[in-house]
């Protein structure tokens, strides 16, 4: 039973995910055609979007989170840095140790972030103590 709920669980965060994802683009689209930011900073910009989106989605629905926004939060954004620096590693790896194609790290990546994302958000940020499930 515990399995189905995990495996429901990660499906929801990674379509949470995608709006996230999309929150992302959006952002950094609008900010670098309207000429309003550069790509390196929007895309920033367009990051902390994606994240907030997928903080929020995830609380309410994935994880259904009882902690305190101001634990679960902090938290939430500490896996993504690491899920960011992840990202940034296997990308550096890929494209200027190994010569790949962009895209082939990248997809590699996502995976790999996606999978330590929701590992250490439902063991970590979300992770509800077992005395308030009574």
């Amino acid at each position: 039973m515990q399995n189905a709920h995990t495996i429901k669980q990660f499906f929801l965060f990674a379509v949470i995910g995608g709006i996230g994802t999309a929150g992302q683009y959006i952002t950094l689209i609008a900010l670098v055609e309207t000429h309003l930011v550069i790509a390196v900073p929007a895309s920033i910009v367009g990051f902390v979007v994606g994240a907030i989106i997928n903080y929020f989605l995830n609380y309410k629905f994935t994880f259904k989170s009882n902690k305190s926004h101001s634990e679960a939060m902090s938290k939430f954004f500490v896996v993504a840095f690491i899920g960011a620096v992840i990202n940034t590693l296997m990308m550096y790896l890929g494209t200027h140790l190994l010569h790949m194609y962009y895209l082939f790290p990248q997809i590699l990546a996502t995976g790999i972030v996606l999978l330590w994302n929701f590992t250490a958000n439902k063991l970590w940020t979300f992770r509800q103590d077992k005395d308030t499930h009574i």
